[in-house]
């Protein structure tokens, strides 16, 4: 080998940097993807675990049993209080209703006390109407025998001829003392 050839080493160095550029540039932009595709791997595992909770999500919210559960829940609550309202509403109108019957059954008793009572004294009137004759002529009778014997009565008495107005107390000629009225 003589010393004019060239060294087969200088540009085997330069198309092994090349090749080393080159395979770093290769590497760098490789790096880059493998980065870029790391952080949309890691944002697609983020959203994938979103996905996933959502969808057991939506399955438990869809879940007929569950679901079934916290309807049945709801509307057992909602309704027992509205059947305990009603039932003490209930037990409420029954009560009422027994004071009612109560009162009424009182009142029903009143009446029949007020119409017997009633019925007794138009019976005791009739029969005060039926002897509204005979007082009638007893006080036409005692008029009567009032009449004649009133005076007679007043006359017997000297306090009660003094009473009577120009009447006077004097004995007669017999003896005896009677009440006269002298006409003028």
């Amino acid at each position: 080998m003589s010393d004019d050839t060239p060294s087969p080493t200088p540009p085997f160095d330069d198309e092994l940097r090349e090749t080393v550029e080159l395979m770093s540039k290769v590497v760098a932009r490789t790096s880059d993807r493998v980065d870029a595709q790391t952080k949309v791997l890691k944002d697609l595992d983020g959203t994938l675990a979103e996905v996933r909770s959502a969808t057991f999500l939506a399955a438990e919210q869809t879940d007929p049993k569950r679901y079934g559960e916290l309807v049945g829940a709801t509307i057992d609550g909602k309704i027992n209080d509205n059947l305990v309202r009603m039932g003490q509403m209930c037990v409420d109108l029954l009560q009422a209703s027994n004071r009612a019957r109560d009162v009424l059954a009182k009142a029903e008793e009143d009446k029949s006390i007020a119409l017997r009572q009633l019925w007794e004294r138009e019976k005791l009137l009739d029969q005060w109407k039926s002897r509204w004759p005979l007082f009638g002529l007893a006080a036409l009778f005692l008029t009567l025998a009032m009449t004649v014997t009133l005076p007679w009565l007043l006359a017997t008495n000297k306090y009660t001829c003094q009473l009577m107005v120009g009447y006077t107390w004097t004995m007669t000629t017999t003896g005896t003392t009677i009440c006269v009225r002298y006409n003028e």
